[in-house]
């Protein structure tokens, strides 16, 4: 082949091979994506970044796969950098974070795997280099180690490993303590030593309980001493209290969610643990979401065992509701098996002064889910035992003036269908509050606090296509101290254009606030502050921070959850209906009952308006309350909005004035007796009967019942 030749047929592979890479492109590798991703956030191009973040996430790599191809690339330092670079900016924030979280999932993994496990613990009495590296891992597995690492201290055929394995369980802190104690109670006395004197080196009080409880229990003396000499090295150990009490104030720590109890925060499952001395510790994920009270319930159950007292059975059953609360749906808690009955079995059981701690407990963490539940069982057993155990804080009297309107109408209710005949400080807001809930239940107010008109505005005009009513601009809280105290309550605060300290200042002020201390709150945050507010309030479920340049529909679905986590939503007209019914059967009930501290007529005004405003059944009902209120100007009312009706409305509005009339004598006016006798004399047969009924009741002078009895001069014509 001659040059030439050669050089034509080099040229047309060269072509065929450009022409057929260009016409069938080879898709990027997941590695070229990763690279990608980590170019474009550095180059400041949010856009190309979150479209391979798109591309490598879709790929679907399980989180093991993905540590792999990080480390494979060697840019672990760059990937974290420009992971936590992305996650400042709101395009690629939740892209990057689910990036963050696949590589922190699959480091989990990897260390958590029993098979790993198993060889870190073996390599701790190895080389030196084998040992840190294994160390290293053990302390990253965490909690996940503890039935390994707790047979390994059990087996003293090998001093130097049992040695290494304790300074592990050491340096595991905390994640170590739950574990062991409750392997403790069970092991035999020579193993119950050695886990006390662990445990005494580990500087947490968690484990106090356990040790007391065990050095009360046992009848082995080096096991109590055992236990003193790690309850001595402990901060609180010495002359610590009886083991129901510190079981108590643990349980407590649990409700709190106190961070030192919670093993893996911001991960899915926590631990809870049991142990068989055939088997071991055996590990039992449950969602972080039932933990703490999981936890708070086993150390009231055992407080109970020793100890009944009433903080112990309050702490128990408020637990128990937070765990129905905050279930998440559908899931089947294996902390509490499907065959145990509800929360509310056991809370009306314990009786009003559990309850009601439970009650004064919700207030306290303005929880306003518990404290409806605790209302719900107070108002089913209230009656003369309402005030019984002698506690001298009232919860069920603070629920009235608790900043939730469903929490103030069911302490109302509470407190009417309990008639209690002697009368306390508060008394005077019940039959108001009853009377508020028929006519105000179903608005809802969202104060606005922004720094700008313009956005003032719109958010304004957002909130009130969602139902809200809004009150008046303001650039901060105390902008709005005279609308807020002028309504019956908030339901929702939102709030634009501040910094992340003005905002948390804000939501502080919020808190503070007796007025709306249980108020959710909605964060509109920069995307200089966004990641850091996020981060601050990711546990209170009252607060929640978005984009500040979050469109219309993500802010009504922001808004509407935000409310419904909080305090269980807006109320409903539905709902309003029912609180309305409700009140009004109480109101009834109590003007029927003559109840000597819950004055009917307190709430006559607004009963009035309500009466004046309402149709139907409900206006007929609110006649009926009304016509037990010995106030003039309540017959007045009554009389007026019956000649308003027609039909059967007013004859059934007639015989209403009729039944006041006949409690309290007559206190129409005159012109409306006049109406009176002209109806008596001119209406339908049903009417005129109902008005002459009427004024027999008023007892009228003669000179007006005559002539209805002359018939207009007929009757003195036949003579």
């Amino acid at each position: 082949m001659t040059m030439r030749r050669r050089l034509i047929t080099l040229a047309a592979g060269m072509a065929f091979s450009f022409t057929t890479a260009f016409a069938q492109p080879q898709e990027p590798s997941n590695l070229d994506l990763l690279k990608d991703f980590i170019h474009f956030v550095r180059i400041n191009n949010p856009e190309l970044a979150a479209s391979q973040a798109r591309q490598l996430l879709d790929r679907g790599l399980t989180p093991a796969q993905f540590v792999d191809l990080v480390e494979q690339s060697q840019e672990l330092g760059r990937f974290e950098e420009s992971v936590a670079r992305a996650m400042r900016v709101a395009e690629t924030e939740p892209l990057a974070a689910e990036l963050l979280k696949t590589f922190e999932q699959g480091k989990l993994e990897r260390a958590r795997n029993p098979d790993e496990i198993g060889k870190s613990i073996a390599a701790l009495t190895g080389p030196l280099r084998g040992q840190l590296m294994a160390r290293e891992r053990l302390l990253a597995a965490g909690e996940y180690a503890m039935p390994q690492l707790l047979e390994a201290l059990l087996d003293r055929s090998d001093l130097n490993r049992h040695s290494a394995v304790q300074r592990v369980m050491v340096d595991l802190g905390r994640q170590a303590i739950i574990p062991l104690c409750t392997a403790m109670v069970k092991l035999e006395p020579a193993k119950q030593e050695s886990v006390a004197d662990v445990l005494g080196l580990i500087p947490y009080r968690t484990s106090l309980p356990f040790l007391a409880d065990l050095r009360q229990t046992s009848r082995s003396e080096a096991v109590k001493a055992a236990c003193d000499r790690a309850m001595a090295r402990l901060e609180g150990g010495v002359g610590a209290t009886e083991p129901s009490d510190l079981y108590l104030q643990l349980g407590e720590g649990y409700y709190a969610e106190k961070s030192e109890l919670t093993s893996f925060p911001g991960e899915e499952f926590q631990l809870l643990w049991s142990f068989d001395p055939g088997v071991g510790l055996v590990m039992v994920p449950v969602r972080t979401a039932v933990f703490h009270e999981a936890m708070a319930m086993r150390c009231a159950e055992r407080a109970l065992a020793l100890q009944a007292t009433n903080d112990a059975v309050a702490l128990w059953v408020a637990s128990n509701f937070s765990r129905e609360i905050d279930t998440p749906e559908g899931y089947e808690n294996p902390a509490y098996g499907k065959g145990r009955r509800d929360a509310m079995y056991f809370c009306v059981a314990a009786g009003p002064s559990v309850a009601q701690g439970v009650l004064g407990r919700a207030i306290d963490t303005n929880d306003t889910p518990l404290a409806r539940r605790a209302l719900a069982a107070v108002e089913s057993m209230a009656g003369a035992q309402l005030w019984a155990g002698g506690d001298a804080r009232r919860p069920l009297l603070e629920a009235l003036t608790y900043p939730n309107r469903r929490v103030q109408y069911e302490a109302a209710l509470a407190l009417a269908a309990a008639q209690p005949l002697q009368t306390f400080p508060g008394a005077e807001r019940v039959v108001p509050t009853l009377a508020g809930a028929i006519r105000e239940a179903s608005t809802t107010y969202a104060a606005v606090i922004s720094a700008d008109n313009e956005t003032y505005q719109a958010l304004r005009q957002t909130l009130e296509k969602a139902g809200y009513k809004v009150l008046p601009a303001g650039r901060k809280l105390d902008d709005l101290a005279g609308p807020i105290g002028e309504v019956p309550g908030v339901d929702l605060v939102v709030a634009s254009g501040l910094g992340a300290e003005d905002l948390t200042a804000l939501v502080e002020g919020v808190r503070g606030s007796a007025k709306l201390s249980a108020t959710p709150v909605l964060a509109l945050a920069s995307p200089e502050s966004y990641t850091d507010l996020r981060r601050r309030f990711e546990r209170d479920v009252s607060v929640a921070v978005r984009p500040q340049a979050i469109g219309e529909q993500m802010l009504t679905e922001s808004v509407d959850g935000l409310v419904l986590a909080a305090s269980g939503g807006p109320i409903k007209v539905d709902e309003a209906q029912a609180y309305a019914r409700r009140s009004l059967s109480a109101l009834r009930d109590l003007a029927v009952s003559g109840n000597p501290v819950f004055n009917v007529g307190d709430a006559a005004q607004p009963l009035t308006a309500a009466m004046t405003d309402s149709t139907g059944a409900t206006k007929l009902e609110l006649a009926d309350v009304l016509a037990r209120v010995g106030q003039q100007r309540v017959q007045v009312a009554l009389m007026d909005t019956a000649m308003e009706a027609k039909g059967d409305e007013r004859v059934a509005l007639l015989k209403k004035v009729t039944d006041s009339a006949k409690r309290f004598g007559n206190q129409l006016e005159a012109r409306q007796v006049g109406r009176l006798t002209e109806l008596a004399s001119k209406g339908s047969e049903a009417e005129a009967t109902a008005a002459a009924a009427l004024m027999g009741a008023l007892n009228l002078p003669n000179s007006q019942v005559v002539p209805l009895i002359l018939g207009g001069g007929e009757a003195a014509a036949r003579f």
